[in-house]
């Protein structure tokens, strides 16, 4: 509720700003209000637009549901589609084979969303360089706006390669038509706007107020920033910035691997210890009923159990994003992160493991009675649906089941094993083993019988130990498929489903290359 009166207020307050503008001279944007308002408030001159941009993660496809995960997880050998055979059946084809589509939902979403987000972060950076903003809150308006957008650049840069640099407020259709920058322009572009927003963001979102958990801080844009590096093989900046997040004593892991995603009536593990970044997802009582309480999301949903036929009391969401048997097998039974992270049809939900007390209704091959053919499901967004939560909000089972879901987007423990990597690669095998023993450490939970310390004996069996680690560290969160690419195991790993080299960069949306009128050309390899 306290959500919702402040943005009922901060409307408001932006229509206030609009009338004045609209009544007031032709300068006014080229000075500050002669009233005090905004400062007194400790809200930035564009603080709507800002919230704007939290808003546009939370409800775009592109950054939290299904095109997010075709792009981020499904591409991958651990993961598959999920959900009934014919429910998207075109992503199989797409993205679990590679036989990547130049026009369709799912990748047209992806390219139009982000591009929406950096046209709003470019319309706020445009809105406080007017005004000519020098106050804490407003420059940390422009520091939010410049993550957004590198965050944007970043995820398109990873999936196409080069693409169009638009850094200007649109006015008119014409301004949107840019041709390819390289990739290296791109690069330079999030750097920029990395250094503006590690210098303006808090190093702790508390001093946005209270009501504001989740708001982006200077430790977030480091973490970033250092995710940038990685993928550029610039190890002494990802050391640097790996550090530099570790040393503000801002972030710690999780005390135990599970609590990570419990997001249930006691919010434990929202915006935990080890968040640096997470889409906020909220609910209230009766939500389902009340659209006033209900500040949710459906990347929760789209993730949670599917089976049909009677009871119909496992039809919790739509069954995207599960476990493959690659994964299953790959992965040590002892390892107590495998027991947090694949829900087993019919079997127990472990109650031990973040499950409620639940059996899984069997397997169903042939799909019938109703039956969806998932031999696993993905634990970790079932560990956050809460039957408690569910019954509070009114949210039983189908579409809406677990909106209140937090995205955890950038957590502590990327932090360290990217430390560990850049660290090994620079030859510093002492650094990338302790970083290494400190995820091992949590995972195994005090249990000294499992996962065993590994001692550095050479850069490349650290690497692989590495390797390893984020695979199951980060298993179903979107982290392997990339990965996979930057490390050059993708033909390897992926070659026997269909991919081959080209397939490291998605062709660009058809439709984008004809609305430009043809300025805007395709991969090449595509």
């Amino acid at each position: 509720m306290k959500k919702n009166k402040q943005l009922v207020w901060f409307l408001l307050l932006a229509m206030t700003i609009i009338a004045g503008l609209v009544s007031g001279c032709n300068k006014f944007l080229d000075r500050k209000p002669l009233t005090a308002t905004l400062n007194d408030l400790n809200q930035g001159a564009v603080e709507a637009q800002s919230l704007n941009l939290y808003t546009t993660l939370r409800t775009y496809a592109g950054f939290s549901l299904l095109p997010w995960l075709d792009f981020h997880s499904i591409r991958d050998d651990d993961a598959q589609k999920g959900s009934s055979q014919s429910d998207g059946a075109e992503i199989n084809a797409e993205f679990e084979n590679f036989n990547y589509s130049k026009d369709d939902w799912a990748p047209n979403t992806y390219w139009n969303d982000h591009y929406t987000m950096i046209n709003l972060a470019n319309n706020e950076l445009h809105d406080a360089d007017s005004l000519k903003v020098t106050d804490a809150a407003s420059l940390r308006n422009v520091g939010e706006a410049a993550f957004f957008r590198a965050y944007s650049y970043f995820e398109l840069v990873k999936t196409y390669g080069d693409v169009p640099k638009l850094t200007q407020k649109i006015v008119n259709a014409s301004d949107g038509i840019k041709p390819k920058s390289p990739a290296a322009d791109i690069y330079a572009l999030i750097d920029s706007d990395l250094a503006i927003a590690s210098k303006y963001l808090p190093i702790n979102s508390s001093v946005y107020g209270a009501g504001y958990d989740g708001r982006l801080t200077s430790g977030a844009a480091n973490t970033l920033w250092a995710q940038t590096y990685l993928f550029r093989s610039n190890w002494a900046k990802v050391v640097t910035l790996c550090n530099q997040v570790i040393n503000s004593g801002q972030y710690s892991l999780a005390t135990r691997f599970v609590d990570i995603w419990k997001d249930g009536t006691n919010g434990a593990g929202k915006n935990g210890p080890e968040s640096i970044f997470e889409m906020q997802a909220t609910d209230g009582a009766n939500a389902a009923s009340n659209s006033k309480q209900d500040n949710g999301t459906d990347w929760g949903t789209c993730q949670q159990v599917r089976q049909g036929g009677a009871p119909n009391v496992w039809n919790l969401g739509w069954g995207w994003n599960t476990p493959t048997d690659v994964l299953v097998n790959a992965w040590d039974d002892t390892d107590p992160r495998k027991a947090a992270t694949i829900l087993y049809s019919g079997q127990s939900d472990d109650p031990a493991n973040g499950g409620f007390g639940a059996t899984l209704p069997n397997y169903d091959a042939n799909e019938a009675n109703g039956g969806i053919a998932r031999k696993y499901w993905n634990k970790k967004l079932y560990i956050g649906n809460d039957p408690a939560m569910r019954a509070y909000t009114g949210y039983i089972n189908g579409s809406g089941a677990a909106r209140w879901i937090n995205h955890r987007i950038l957590r502590y423990a990327d932090v360290i094993l990217m430390l560990a990597e850049a660290s090994n690669e620079l030859g510093d095998g002492a650094t990338a083993e302790a970083m290494v023993e400190k995820i091992r450490a949590r995972a195994r939970g005090g249990n000294n019988a499992v996962l065993p310390h590994i001692s550095f004996s050479s850069q490349s069996q650290m690497r692989t130990a590495i390797k390893n680690e984020r695979r199951f560290e980060f298993a179903m969160e979107g982290y392997r498929f990339y990965d996979l690419v930057r490390w050059g195991d993708a033909v390897s790993v992926l070659g026997s489903l269909g991919y081959t080299n080209r397939c490291r960069f998605y062709p660009i949306p058809q439709k984008a290359i004809d609305l430009s009128g043809g300025v805007l050309k395709q991969n090449p390899e595509w």
